[in-house]
């Protein structure tokens, strides 16, 4: 198995007993996957746990100083300053304390979650349930995907075919495993992208809707549209940059509105996936085609926890752990998520099950504010798009820009029935004169 390990991007993984047949090669898998400290087993402290304080609000404009360069900009740009901050708390005027917010009369939060930030929310409605530091400012690392999911499951047609290339094979962190001259759908790149976190995936993806730069700026416009105002993408797969930042709350409010796509629902739902191998590389000797394989969904919980809807992970050096994922029970909806979150004392899943469970246990009518409308009520237009190359020559450029194929259905089926409706007023027309 080739495998690959990065510090950038290394998602929390425990899979299932098939699915780590699948993580490990045994069907003659080529994936490429991330697996790091997040996937080790915790080492012994002689230092007692405490969960990190945020009463003084120490995020509040900015996330913490990175421990290395990834945010240094490239030479003869700058650093983006902070984001503004609203004048009033999105979803309400609890949502602006720092610290641990709970509804009236709700006992205290679960013991163990080493999560800085955190919310638990009601997908449904919308209500909040639960919150620490719902607002400071943390990386968000992959759970970034879901932004990026947000813009390009609506834009780019799920059966239109992309070749791999080479640059989405040296994609920096996780990878899928994509190859040159693979042919891949970009439901297939959905699938590495949200499953396991392919930044491969998050390339060839990003490609077709204008290059990084295009699809960075169309991400920060969907933020801005779902009032995500904690948020800047920096780059598409999560890897860190100059100004990335989210928040809880707004991970949850893209969460949402995510959720309300069947097909994002049903990929990250998804525990097991084929993806496609790609051909042999005729400049090395002796290569030989690369069958396909069989890829795993990173969210433990999908596996472990019972109602689990999917989610996504994520980890950087500098984000650390973050986590996304929604849970059902006896009809009820929730989503949680963390941020910069740590393996110690519980993995970030535990801890999310922990916080799920403890606001499932709350009284109806339980809440200390609410998320945004999930509906995007602007066409996010501000950003060109490229079309993806053509199946025919698909290195050729090709200046038209990408299409919805639902879409174009509707459009046709309209135009359809004009072009009916006018053709039997011509012939009724005709028919009278005639007489």
């Amino acid at each position: 198995m080739n495998t690959r390990t990065s510090r950038s991007d290394r998602p929390f993984q425990l899979r299932s007993l098939a699915a780590a047949v699948v993580a490990a090669g045994l069907l003659g898998a080529t994936t490429v996957t991330g697996l790091g400290v997040a996937g080790a087993a915790p080492v012994t402290t002689s230092t007692p746990f405490t969960t990190p304080n945020t009463d003084s609000c120490p995020n509040k404009t900015v996330p913490p100083p990175p421990i290395d360069t990834s945010e240094v900009p490239q030479p003869g740009e700058t650093a983006p300053g902070p984001l503004p901050i609203p004048e009033n708390p999105i979803g309400g005027d609890k949502l602006g304390s720092c610290g641990v917010v709970l509804p009236q009369g709700a006992p205290p939060v679960p013991a163990d979650i080493s999560a800085t930030a955190w919310i638990v929310a009601d997908l449904d409605t919308g209500k909040v349930l639960a919150a620490k530091d719902p607002h400071g400012r943390y990386r968000p690392a992959s759970t970034i995907k879901t932004l990026l999911a947000a813009v390009a499951l609506p834009a780019l047609d799920p059966h239109q075919v992309v070749t791999g290339t080479q640059d989405d094979a040296n994609a920096d962190g996780t990878r899928v495993g994509i190859g040159p001259g693979g042919r891949y759908t970009n439901e297939q790149l959905f699938h590495a992208l949200l499953m396991c976190s392919g930044n491969d995936a998050a390339h060839a993806i990003a490609a077709q809707l204008g290059g990084d730069a295009a699809t960075v700026a169309k991400m920060n416009a969907m933020a801005k549209q779902l009032q995500a105002m904690d948020t800047r993408a920096a780059t598409p797969s999560g890897l860190d940059g100059p100004g990335m930042s989210t928040s809880a709350f707004d991970l949850a409010a893209i969460f949402r509105h995510d959720m309300q796509n069947p097909t994002f629902a049903d990929i990250i739902h998804t525990e097991q996936y084929d993806f496609p191998g790609f051909p042999a590389d005729p400049k090395i000797p002796d290569d030989k085609d690369h069958p396909g394989f069989p890829i795993a969904n990173d969210n433990r919980l999908l596996y472990d926890y019972p109602g689990d809807l999917g989610g996504k992970t994520g980890f950087t050096d500098d984000a650390r752990q973050t986590f996304v994922t929604g849970a059902e029970r006896n009809g009820h909806r929730l989503v949680v998520t963390l941020l910069k979150a740590d393996v110690l004392p519980i993995r970030p899943p535990e801890q999310a099950a922990r916080l799920l469970d403890y606001a499932f246990a709350l009284p109806a009518g339980a809440n200390i504010g609410s998320l945004p409308d999930a509906n995007v009520k602007e066409d996010n237009t501000n950003v060109a798009l490229a079309s993806p190359p053509s199946q025919d020559n698909p290195t050729a450029a090709n200046p038209s820009p990408p299409h919805n194929s639902s879409n174009l259905r509707t459009v046709g089926i309209i135009g359809g029935f004009v072009l009916v409706i006018g053709l039997g007023l011509f012939g009724w027309s005709r028919m009278g004169r005639s007489r």
